[in-house]
């Protein structure tokens, strides 16, 4: 037997800020927990609420890796602020001036 299920069209999560894709998530978690709804129902809610879900966890997968960068950034600041001598560039290397070697030099 197929269940035929009609489904209103509904905005893909990664298209929902995270706080709407929440609030909807704790909506579809009510109506999951109150039985009222028929079998067809159920499983098209737990799959939408699987894809917000999903969408959520990137996103605070996201916000935590932008934060550990401006972390970074601003330490980096912080030292480079409290020892202004490694905002030098180091000389360049020379090499040692041997006078033992016998090659001519004009100078």
């Amino acid at each position: 037997m197929i269940f035929a299920m009609s489904r209103k069209k509904e905005e893909p999560a990664a298209e929902v800020d995270f706080e709407t894709s929440m609030a909807e998530l704790e909506s579809i978690v009510e109506a999951l927990e109150n039985d009222s709804l028929s079998l067809a129902e159920m499983i098209s809610q737990y799959e939408r609420g699987s894809h917000l879900l999903s969408h959520c966890d990137a996103f605070l997968k996201s916000a935590k890796l932008r934060l550990e960068k401006l972390t970074i950034r601003e330490e980096n600041e912080n030292v480079l602020a409290s020892d202004p001598d490694l905002c030098h560039v180091p000389p360049t290397a020379m090499p040692p001036n041997d006078k033992d070697d016998d090659s001519i030099s004009l100078f």
